[in-house]
């Protein structure tokens, strides 16, 4: 399918970098852009809420900076992500804030998209709405988004369980607009992988941690790059939903992996019982992906955006029928 017009032309790899808490800031959107590829980030991560004005100012001059000094090789654009559950209580300042600013691209999560569509439809910006399940998918398209992001198994943070084998082809029975695939992408060969399998674009988040300019704690950055997918830890414990962690960080907050509780309440009183400081998801008990086995280092986001360039070319003139 094709991808959004706003995109066309302006992507070196199909890939946008997904919105990590806590670890996507300026400096790392503005390095994804540059490179070719959509750099993305959660609203939560500018605090307080007025300096989100500061950041989207701070982004769009850059980018603007650097394609009057660069024509033959424009920036991608850029995106901001909104938490629409209501225990989100700036959803209303920041969605305003993004609306005054424009953002070109929108990615909203947990909640109704509709009032967001309805909004940035209206300076002529896009909205992609991620889903863990074919019925999330099927009311965020009555909702009039413009792509849907399919968060499969092994994806870093609040990942879903679904194979993208199942969910890809089962959302394509009723949808045939733009699909962006996550879960475990993290070379140019899986997301080349990814347009196999039918979505159009992938959906890249951990990759990134690993990299200079990821606001990440260095300690969770060598994590990312010493541990492997046996070393990912799937539990509701921390967030009250279930998502995907380094199991070496839960052991460094004093907690034994053994005794998480797979219950959507996460035993946390028990579990928190006798510590000091108790942890919190992303701060204290660092997410990751299942793709960590594929990384190895935490290069500057231009080398690795090259580095991703060439596997996803590479993978793109590799035959893929053998018989």
């Amino acid at each position: 399918m094709p991808i959004p017009e706003i995109l066309a032309g302006r992507l070196s790899l199909p890939l946008i970098c997904s919105p990590m808490f806590l670890a996507s800031g300026p400096e790392l959107v503005i390095a994804q852009c540059k490179a070719g590829v959509v750099g993305t980030f959660p609203t939560l991560n500018a605090r307080p809420s007025a300096a989100l004005d500061d950041w989207l100012e701070r982004i769009r001059s850059e980018l603007e900076a650097w394609n009057v000094a660069h024509p033959d090789k424009l920036a991608a654009p850029f995106g901001a992500n909104l938490i629409l559950h209501k225990s989100n209580p700036r959803q209303e300042e920041d969605l305003g804030r993004v609306v005054e600013h424009e953002v070109p691209i929108v990615i909203t999560s947990v909640g109704r998209p509709d009032r967001v569509v309805e909004k940035v439809h209206g300076y002529g910006g896009i909205v992609l709405h991620d889903v863990i399940s074919v019925a999330h998918a099927r009311k965020a398209i009555d909702c009039g988004v413009d792509a849907l992001i399919l968060v499969c198994a092994g994806a870093g943070g609040h990942g879903g369980t679904l194979s993208p084998f199942a969910f890809v082809s089962e959302v394509r029975e009723f949808w045939d607009g733009p699909l962006v695939l996550a879960g475990a992408i993290s070379s140019g060969r899986s997301l080349r992988a990814a347009e196999v399998l039918g979505a159009d674009l992938g959906y890249m988040g951990t990759r990134f941690l690993a990299t200079r300019e990821a606001a990440a704690d260095p300690g969770h950055k060598a994590m990312i790059v010493r541990d492997t997918a046996a070393d990912i830890l799937y539990t509701p414990a921390f967030s009250g939903i279930s998502a995907n962690y380094l199991r070496n960080s839960v052991i460094a907050a004093g907690i034994d992996p053994a005794a998480l509780v797979p219950s959507e309440n996460g035993g946390k009183d028990d579990l928190f019982a006798g510590l000091e400081h108790r942890p919190k998801a992303w701060k204290d008990v660092w997410s990751a992906g299942q793709g960590i086995g594929a990384i190895h280092d935490a290069p500057s986001v231009a080398e690795l955006v090259a580095r991703l360039r060439s596997e996803y070319l590479e993978a793109c003139a590799t035959p893929v029928c053998r018989f």
